[in-house]
């Protein structure tokens, strides 16, 4: 049998980005997007990035980037090379989730 809380219950009711800085605090790392972008630009210096906040924690994140540097690549290998220039951000926790769409300026 389920039990629930008093404190599961008054979080159904509570937005999830109010419930998620209760539960982190003040002090839980976040990641702009310049510095997420300055880290795609160690890997991909021509790379044009857009970053959307999807849950509005800053950790969920839609990431668009143009770079001319996937081209002959294929899907996966693009996304290794996003999640190899995000590995520190990711490892730390600042970064939870990413929606990613890698292209080339052609594809457009």
């Amino acid at each position: 049998m389920l039990k629930t809380t008093n404190w599961d219950a008054h979080c159904v009711s509570e937005p999830i980005s109010a419930r998620v800085l209760k539960k982190l605090g003040e002090k839980r790392p976040v990641i702009t997007p310049d510095v997420l972008t300055d880290y795609i630009h160690k890997s991909l210096p021509d790379a044009v990035v857009t970053v959307t906040d999807r849950t509005g924690t800053m950790d969920h994140l839609k990431v668009v980037i143009v770079s001319d540097g996937f081209h002959g690549k294929n899907l996966l290998d693009r996304h290794r090379m996003i999640y190899q220039a995000l590995d520190a951000p990711i490892k730390d926790g600042r970064i939870h989730a990413l929606e990613l769409t890698a292209h080339t300026k052609d594809e457009r």
